[in-house]
Order: structure tokens, then C-alpha cells, then sequence
């Protein structure tokens, strides 16, 4: 199998192959519609799979790890559909609960970033790997309070598997944020890991970095939904009026299945976003515009602390404050583009905010905004 960056409009590869669109990727949910693909085009042969500039063999695969968060399990559906062999990271087989059962395209394998005896069976015959770990995600404020040397750690012990192994390239989606503008530990972290990863002797990175990413099941989109969704007059602290650049789910797929098309992202660092810059506050508002709501009275609290704010959310919203306030310390850091190289190598045309919402609010199942609940 190959895959090729081509126009749209393209009706047959360079083989004579025949070909078909790589639908947008993402929320695979039963009907939903599908109507912006991706400028890429698949072909298939039975011997090999051209990705990323690496020609992998037949018994070569993708590597993902976080295979069973936000965006991984999105990521290894997507493209475990267009035929490409991919292996998931997992802690606990057992905790899968049967995803991907009877899909011949995904290998499960069990490893732990944090035991590094554990990553020498998963790196394995791959040449390329995304990663897309973090260690934040705590019940409590108080029982995770270390996981930014978590994901240094992580990162480091894949690094030196990697070089190890002789992996090629690794795709890892970051966060947006300038380290010159006091950055959160959160988004300090997110970066620190990125610096990490492209240290690694003989393997390309590729560093995707994203803000808030619209898509159901996301902590940052769960908090908005429950937040507007619930609360139609909120107090807020100051970071309600620092500017963010969302991004659908199904635009951050397209980008990472895109980068595995295009060895010219080997190395780059590129932002991703939305067609759109907005406030949070201006987020809420539009979120509530979406879902048909009556707007949100918004104030500021200067005396809010993020401290108090997580703690909040934690009684409005599912979020845990242990995921809660890394996010919310965060909010104080402008998350804008600086740049958009990366449309001219993969051309998709960005979702509008609106649409990314109510295409998430599609794909839950329980909640406010859910019918029935």
C-alpha cells in the first residue's frame, strides 16, 4: 500500500493504480457525515507501504503510542482503515475492552514508557512512531503533582529505545504556547518533552503543536461543554479573555496521517489551528451559538485562582481537578499560530468552530447537550 500527497481532483496514482480518498479521519461515530476529505489519495499493492519517505515492508509497522487516549484511538482507526499496519502501546490488554478486536491491521502490545525493558518488543521492525503520551491525568491535585518529570522521563526513556532500535521518525503532537511568555508547567512540559524527542540520534522528529482540540471525549472539550452547557451565567478568572486558536479532532488526524505521507516534514516543527482566533470567553460564546443555547453572562473574578477554578470544575464538569488544573494554569498563555507552513504540504481545508461542536456533541453519549439526559 502507498500513500501519496496529490490534488484532489487526482483520479489514478502515478502507478496506474486505482485510487480513492482518504476520507477526513475522525469520530468515527455511525453516521456521521463525512464531507470534507483530506487531500490524500490511496493506493494499494500487496507488497509494501510508502510512508513518510520510508518504504516499509510487508511486515513493518506504524507505532503508536497512546493508543487508547483522545486522539490515539482515533488515529490507529483511521489508519488501520486505509490498510496500514499499525501497533498500539498499551498498558493493560485487559482495559481495552475488545477495541479493535478482529481488526488484522492493529497489533496490541504491552509496554510502559516509564519501564524501559518494556519498549524493546514494541519498536521492534517499526520505522516510524507517533507519540502522543502525557502523563497528566490524576484524580486529585494532590496525586499528580509529577507528572511533567513523567513525561521528561517518558520521553527520554524513548529516546534512547529508539535510537536502540534504529526508528527513523517519530511524529509527536505538542502544544502551542512561547516559551518567552511564562508558560505554564503544562505547556512547559508539553515543550520540554518536544526538545527531548528531537535530541534522539539517527531518528527525525516531527513536532506538531495544537491548543484546545474540539472532539468528544477531549478533557479541554469536555470542560466547555459542561461549562456552557450548565452554567448560563459563570464567573471566570482573567484567562477568560486570552486568546486561543481550536482545532477540530478530525484536522488534527488528517494532519498526523498527513505527516506519514510527506518526508519533507521530517525535522519541522509546525502549528496547527482552526480557521478561527478567539478568546475563551469568545469560545463560550460561539459554543453556545452552535448548540442553539441563549448567550452566556460572563464576568471576570480577579480574585479567582486556578487553584479555586479547578476545584470548581471538578464539581461541574467530569474533568478530574488533577487534569483540571494543569489546564486552567495553562489558560494564562496566548495559544495562537505563528505560522501555517504546514497547509502548503497538506492542504485540508480547516472545520469551523461551529462544526467541530456539533459534530463532538454528535458523538456523546451521556451528558449535557445529550438526549435523553
Amino acid at each position: 500500500m502507498a500513500i501519496v500527497a496529490v490534488s484532489r481532483y487526482s483520479t489514478e496514482s502515478n502507478s496506474g493504480a486505482p485510487t480513492r480518498y482518504i476520507e477526513h479521519p475522525g469520530g468515527y461515530s455511525v453516521g456521521e457525515p463525512r464531507e470534507r476529505p483530506v487531500r490524500l489519495v490511496v493506493w494499494f499493492d500487496a507488497n509494501s507501504c510508502f510512508a513518510g519517505g520510508w518504504f516499509l515492508k510487508e511486515n513493518r509497522q506504524v507505532l503508536i503510542l497512546g493508543a487508547t487516549g483522545f486522539v490515539g484511538k482515533r488515529l490507529v482507526t483511521a489508519l488501520s482503515e486505509q490498510r496500514i499496519a499499525v501497533r498500539a502501546l498499551i498498558r493493560d490488554r485487559a482495559k481495552v475492552n475488545g477495541l479493535w478486536s478482529g481488526n488484522a491491521n492493529v497489533e496490541l502490545i504491552e509496554g510502559d514508557l516509564l519501564e524501559p525493558a518494556s519498549l524493546r518488543d514494541a519498536l521492534h521492525g517499526v520505522d516510524i512512531a507517533y507519540y502522543l503520551v502525557h502523563s497528566m491525568g490524576g484524580t486529585s491535585l494532590f496525586s499528580n503533582l509529577e507528572y511533567a518529570e513523567k513525561d521528561k522521563r517518558a520521553a527520554r526513556n524513548f529516546t534512547t529505545a529508539a535510537e536502540a532500535s534504529g526508528l527513523k521518525r517519530v511524529i509527536y503532537l505538542g502544544a502551542l504556547g512561547e516559551a518567552a511568555e511564562d508558560l505554564s508547567e503544562h505547556l512547559h512540559s508539553r515543550a520540554q518533552v518536544a526538545q527531548i524527542l528531537t535530541s534522539a540520534n539517527g531518528t527525525s522528529a516531527t513536532i506538531l503543536r495544537a491548543a484546545i482540540i474540539i472532539g468528544a471525549g477531549g478533557a479541554s472539550f469536555e470542560m466547555l461543554r459542561y461549562l456552557v452547557e450548565r452554567l448560563p451565567v459563570m464567573g471566570c478568572p482573567r484567562w477568560i479573555d486570552t486568546r486561543i486558536q481550536p482545532i477540530a479532532i478530525r484536522d488534527v488526524l488528517a494532519y498526523l496521517a498527513g505527516c506519514l505521507a510527506h518526508p519533507e516534514t521530517a525535522g519541522q516543527t509546525y502549528d496547527i489551528g482552526g480557521p478561527e482566533v478567539m478568546t475563551y470567553r469568545e469560545m463560550m460564546q460561539a459554543y453556545a451559538r452552535a448548540r442553539g443555547l441563549l448567550p452566556r453572562l460572563i464576568f471576570r473574578v480577579p480574585l479567582l485562582t486556578p487553584l479555586l477554578s479547578a476545584y470548581w470544575v471538578d464539581l461541574v464538569t467530569p474533568v478530574p481537578s488533577g487534569v483540571a488544573h494543569p489546564l486552567i494554569e495553562g489558560m494564562k498563555n496566548e495559544v495562537v499560530c505563528r505560522e501555517d507552513r504546514i497547509r502548503n504540504i497538506i492542504p485540508i481545508e480547516p472545520t469551523p468552530f461551529a462544526e467541530a461542536v456539533r459534530t463532538a456533541v454528535s458523538e456523546e453519549t451521556s451528558g449535557p447537550g445529550v438526549r435523553g439526559c
